[in-house]
């Protein structure tokens, strides 16, 4: 059935409402035959209209899982540059719906499974101090990230999304924090700009880091908390502890993942401010209290009462990892490398300066308070 004005299908128009198809309006309007097997099944159109998109996001991600694995380098970084060189795809043609839903519902089923990889009892087991150092790194580096980035005539939104990205989890914050910030048009450059600069600073300190903490003389408990309350994404906190011990890369991973369980109440707290300040919604429409946020908190619960079983927790942290790399080639699609080059220093200089405040605060707790 079409509409009278357009010819557009009907189906296809009340996609265009759904906070994960932005770019549908874009894409070629087209619909399966009634006679193939996606007209028959639930939610045909909406598979129809995806699946191209989808199938070159998968395809990216796998081709940069298998470069990171031979060659070493951030899996991310492989998919945000391999996204970037196939910018034209989203520009317009049957792959536009795919990447905008890839890059939005994808993206959020794996940042609601990271939850698995949390427990509250590894959280308490850490003690006092780490837990409430990495509580004030969080909200002291958001703050900074805002403040800093007045002072450099950046927008306030883009200090909470690089603040955010660099006081919890790299990569994976910076893409929770984006899904819930309002629509701009330049919402998806920052987020590209953020994953980039981060990945490169983690990597940065993930190969420093481990000297520091063995020149300043910090034992292998002191310098996990060190390495996993400062540096951005896990894979590099889990490399850099591990270089100076077992029992560092132990303590490393436990701060870094109390850290990742600060995602939870971070993104609720800015979607709640954001739909305050934009009538009772979040970016795109979401709900006030975002579905996937509610995920995340459920399998956390679950994973501490001792629910999951090691396989059904390695076979999730699995999934997550190829959703955001998936979500990460579809956000490089929708970003052209002009759009980075026009951002300047400034952007780079902030996301510098959080991480020397993140680093600061947080060896002078191991030094004095530990």
């Amino acid at each position: 059935m079409t509409s009278p004005d357009r010819g557009t299908p009907r189906s296809l128009k009340q996609l265009e409402s759904l906070e994960s198809m932005e770019g549908i309006v874009r894409a070629e309007h087209s619909v399966p035959s009634s006679h193939s097997l996606l007209h028959r099944l639930p939610k045909g159109v909406l598979i129809h209209a995806v699946y191209p998109g989808v199938l070159v996001a998968v395809t990216i991600a796998l081709a940069s899982s298998w470069l990171s694995q031979h060659y070493g380098a951030p899996v991310m970084l492989f998919a945000l540059l391999f996204g970037m060189a196939f910018h034209f795809l989203h520009e317009e043609g049957r792959c536009v719906a795919g990447i905008e839903f890839s890059s939005r519902t994808i993206l959020r089923v794996g940042v609601a499974l990271l939850g698995v990889r949390i427990t509250a009892g590894e959280i308490a087991s850490l003690g006092v101090v780490p837990v409430f150092t990495v509580i004030a790194g969080v909200a002291t580096t958001i703050l900074v990230g805002i403040l800093l980035s007045r002072l450099l005539g950046l927008k306030s939104l883009f200090g909470v999304l690089s603040g955010g990205a660099v006081a919890i989890c790299g990569a994976s914050a910076a893409l929770a924090i984006a899904s819930v910030l309002p629509q701009r048009e330049e919402g998806e450059r920052d987020t590209i700009l953020t994953v980039v600069a981060i990945t490169a600073l983690s990597t940065l300190a993930m190969i420093f880091y481990p000297v520091f903490v063995g020149a300043i003389g910090l034992d292998d408990t002191r310098a996990g908390i060190f390495l996993g309350g400062t540096i951005h994404d896990v894979a590099q906190v889990v490399g850099a502890g591990y270089m100076v011990s077992v029992e560092t890369g132990d303590v490393a991973t436990y701060v870094k993942l109390l850290r990742v369980a600060m995602l939870l109440p971070v993104v609720f707290c800015i979607a709640f401010v954001v739909s305050r300040t934009s009538g009772g919604k979040a970016a795109g429409g979401a709900r006030l209290v975002p579905v996937f946020l509610v995920g995340f908190a459920a399998l956390v619960a679950v994973n501490s009462f001792g629910l999951l079983s090691p396989p059904v927790i390695d076979a999730a942290t699995d999934v997550s990892r190829w959703c955001l790399v998936t979500a990460i080639a579809a956000l490089g699609m929708k970003t052209s490398f002009g759009d980075l080059a026009s951002t300047g220093w400034r952007p780079v200089g902030l996301m510098l300066a959080e991480t020397f405040w993140i680093a600061a605060l947080v060896l002078i707790a191991v030094e004095f308070l530990i």
